[in-house]
């Protein structure tokens, strides 16, 4: 299993644009093979700061999903509206025993 943590800063005059288009691109991508969960959360503290968290079976999950017509359609919308590049982590649970 990984995740996959995406950080974007939009900018303020599009956020409404920018969550739209979010929704349907996670209406779609929570229909794909290998995908266990796909959420958008708001920082409360910075409202131009917005956070894909992803949950996948597999790495190779991914590769379809970047190729997908509705990630297309979310990046030509999300380029617009983003004030820097996204920062994209992919990361796995770690094999820690908690007492």
């Amino acid at each position: 299993m990984i995740y996959v943590v995406a950080t974007l800063t939009v900018k303020p005059d599009m956020r409404a644009e920018m969550i739209a288009g979010a929704k349907a691109c996670i209406a779609e991508t929570r229909k794909e093979v290998g995908n266990i969960a796909y959420d958008m959360h708001e920082s409360v503290s910075d409202p131009s700061k917005m956070v894909f968290v992803e949950q996948w079976e597999n790495a190779e999950a991914l590769v379809p999903h970047g190729k997908s017509e509705h990630m297309k359609a979310f990046g030509r919308i999300a380029v617009k509206c983003l004030a820097t590049p996204p920062k994209i982590e992919i990361i796995t649970p770690a094999d820690v025993v908690v007492r």
